[in-house]
């Protein structure tokens, strides 16, 4: 059996596209699921976070669009915001040769009415967490009679998230004719229930673990106490070679106050919480990805949908009180064949976590031990742990919505007017009314003062570093 994308029906645009972007072989969910959609049938695919699932259904929504009317077609539901950019993001790399296609974000945190607005100008496709969708459904802004795709990504976790009730009432809401596919990484009867009422005939996909490598990941436990956890973490970061850490913390307020810790002291970090704005989340996950911030700390309500390639180290600041949340954690490391790191801080009252842990994962956790005579000054960082990220991030005042593209930034920076080597220019992100690009600092002033002199697309946007 042949595992490349030249052995799926896809169009020669679409294949062109994803042999563009440096997509080879098929994943193993991809290989199964995608042949199922493209046939119009209903689908379960189950296969762990990091498989490759969104281009599973992605391509087979592309391959099926109809450009020439803005009229909804397919519709997928994510547990999160960042989840949702996120499926957005792939879905806009995918149909970079689909002029015409719009794909909308619909989520919490961003304006109401400018969704509507969108809405009402009509979109073929809307990326959507259960609850904001069900807010437009009420309202009568959306209108989905035209919609024969709808897909529920990471289903689990949206019914793990208390959103069972909102997608009845979505699915409910769309017409019985139709197309449905759940992706889960786990298949729990709540799962089970909702298929037999909501699709017909479902074709059933589970990819094992041994069809997929598993992720190679080595898990320490630090013993610890509360009242010297600062120290024990500084320790650990400067003992520890990283380009970039995730941090987790049970609650917002210690997140807050970790992230004010470290960047006090030197550290290049942000945070991701509860209380920020969609537009700070976004600029802080833009900095995060172009290797502007090297440690991002977080909740894990906040870092849900979070996917950063080559995450060195991921460190449990506190243990959560349930286990399967420390699989969920440690598994955004150690991916694409590379060795993940994900060390966990516990005190001696845990051990009854520790326990739920190495129970779930079948291992004992390794025993790291802190040499204490290595303490680190408070006054004095040492070099691994004080070193700046190589990037900065700037962001420019202009995005989707003004037709902005990444090659018109880099050809911004890169061309006669701006005059920068392509190796300083990093990650380019465009959302819908800013971008982010990622340079070397050390050309970093040269860039933003080059942006503000000349012309995207023959426009004037305003640049600053973030």
């Amino acid at each position: 059996m042949r595992h490349d994308f030249g052995s799926l029906a896809l169009s020669s645009t679409l294949l062109t596209v994803v042999a563009e972007l440096g997509y080879e072989k098929l994943t193993p969910i991809q290989a199964q699921a995608i042949p199922v959609l493209l046939q119009g049938k209903d689908l379960i695919g189950q296969s762990k976070t990091g498989s490759g699932k969104t281009a599973a259904f992605a391509l087979p929504i592309l391959e099926q669009l109809d450009l020439e009317k803005r009229s909804l077609k397919a519709l997928v539901l994510c547990p999160s915001r960042e989840l949702c950019a996120q499926v957005a993001r792939e879905i806009r790399r995918l149909a970079c040769r689909h002029p015409g296609l719009q794909v909308l974000t619909v989520a919490g945190g961003e304006p109401f009415r400018r969704q509507a607005s969108a809405l009402e100008r009509g979109v073929h496709v809307v990326v959507a967490t259960p609850g904001r969708m069900l807010d437009h459904l009420r309202r009568r802004t959306i209108r989905v009679h035209t919609v024969t795709t709808v897909v529920l990504d990471e289903a689990d976790r949206m019914l793990d998230m208390g959103f069972h009730d909102d997608i009845e009432k979505i699915l409910t809401a769309l017409p019985k004719r139709r197309q449905t596919a759940f992706f889960s990484a786990t298949f729990p009867r709540t799962i089970e229930v909702m298929s037999r009422t909501f699709q017909h005939g479902a074709v059933r996909v589970t990819i094992d673990d041994g069809e997929e490598a598993a992720p190679d990941i080595r898990q320490l436990l630090l013993m610890t106490e509360p009242e010297t956890r600062v120290r024990d973490l500084r320790w650990l970061l400067a003992n520890h070679a990283h380009e970039s850490a995730l941090i987790f913390c049970n609650f917002k307020a210690t997140v807050k106050e970790l992230t004010h810790t470290l960047s006090s002291a030197g550290v290049s970090a942000d945070c991701l919480h509860g209380d920020l704005e969609q537009f700070e989340r976004d600029r802080v996950m833009a900095r995060f990805r172009n290797e502007s911030i090297r440690i991002l700390i977080a909740t894990d309500v906040a870092a849900r949908g979070i996917d950063v390639v080559d995450l060195d180290l991921v460190i449990n600041y506190e243990l959560h009180s349930q286990p399967e949340v420390y699989i969920h954690r440690i598994g955004r490391t150690g991916r694409a064949g590379k060795q993940g790191l994900a060390i966990s801080f516990a005190s001696i009252r845990e051990q009854p976590k520790i326990d739920a842990i190495e129970k779930l994962t079948g291992s004992r956790l390794e025993r790291l031990v802190r040499d204490a005579s290595a303490d680190v000054d408070t006054e004095a960082l040492p070099n691994p742990l004080e070193r700046d990220a190589r990037m900065a991030t700037i962001q420019i005042s202009g995005g989707r919505r003004d037709k902005v593209r990444p090659g018109d930034i880099l050809g911004a920076l890169t061309g006669e007017a701006g005059g920068l080597n392509a190796a300083d220019i990093g990650k380019i992100e465009i959302h819908e009314r800013l971008s982010y690009v990622a340079v070397s600092k050390t050309v970093s002033q040269a860039a933003v003062e080059s942006l503000n002199e000349g012309r995207i697309k023959g426009k004037r946007f305003r640049a600053s570093i973030i």
